[in-house]
C-alpha cells in the first residue's frame, strides 16, 4: 500500500515538474522577446533623439542665419561670424562625439 501511495505521489510530482517546465520554457520565451522588443525600442528612441537635436540644430541655424545681416556690416566681417559659428558648431559636435 505504501508503495502506491508512493508510485502516485512521484506520478504527481512528475506532471508537476512537466507544468513547471513547460511554463519555465514559455516564460523564457516571451523574456527573449520583450528583450528583442526592448532593443528595438531603445533603438528607435535613440533615432528620434538624433532626429530631435538635427531639428533643434537647423532651427538655431535658422536663427543665425535670420539675425545675420549683411547690410549692417562689410562682407569681411560676416565672413568672420560665419567661421566663428561653424567652429561653434565643430566644438559642439566634438563634445556630443565624446
Amino acid at each position: 500500500m505504501d508503495q502506491e501511495l508512493l508510485k502516485t505521489n512521484l506520478n504527481g510530482l512528475e506532471r508537476k515538474i512537466l507544468v513547471l517546465l513547460n511554463e519555465h520554457k514559455a516564460l523564457k520565451d516571451e523574456m527573449k522577446g520583450l528583450k528583442l522588443e526592448n532593443h528595438e525600442l531603445r533603438g528607435d528612441l535613440r533615432r528620434r533623439d538624433e532626429q530631435l537635436s538635427n531639428f533643434k540644430n537647423q532651427i538655431k541655424i535658422t536663427k543665425i542665419v535670420d539675425n545675420i545681416n549683411p547690410e549692417d556690416g562689410s562682407v569681411s566681417e560676416l565672413k568672420k561670424k560665419v567661421e566663428e559659428y561653424i567652429k561653434e558648431i565643430d566644438k559642439c559636435i566634438a563634445h556630443l562625439s565624446q
